[in-house]
């Protein structure tokens, strides 16, 4: 139906996984900080379950183009992509010049990871 490049495919559910991967570890600070660990962790889990639909195909499609490495560092970017925004608008923690510093020690990794 359509060609989706490999890259895009991957990128696009690591993503969305990683959406649901940061609301399973983190979400639970800010909506269920009144409830007991373990109902948080079984919530948790529930999301996870959801990141995990998203992230083993991702990675399945993802490897048929690239190393285990750069999935690792594609991963890892796309991480904090997710992750920044989720702190700040979601978390309301303060924007901090230690994440563009981060960013760029990643740009470091991806050149390594993909170069030839």
């Amino acid at each position: 139906m359509f060609n989706i490049p490999v890259f895009l495919q991957t990128a696009g559910l690591l993503v969305m996984s990683n959406v649901f991967m940061t609301f399973a570890w983190y979400g639970h600070l800010r909506n269920l900080s009144s409830k007991p660990w373990y109902i948080a962790a079984l919530i948790s889990w529930g999301i996870a379950l959801c990141e995990y639909m998203l992230q083993v195909p991702a990675n399945r499609i993802g490897f048929q183009s690239f190393s285990l490495a750069q999935l690792k560092i594609l991963q890892e970017v796309i991480t904090l992509s997710v992750f920044v925004p989720f702190a700040m608008l979601y978390m309301d923690q303060p924007f901090k010049t230690d994440y563009i510093w981060a960013a760029l020690c990643l740009v470091g990794a991806v050149y390594f990871i993909f170069r030839s």
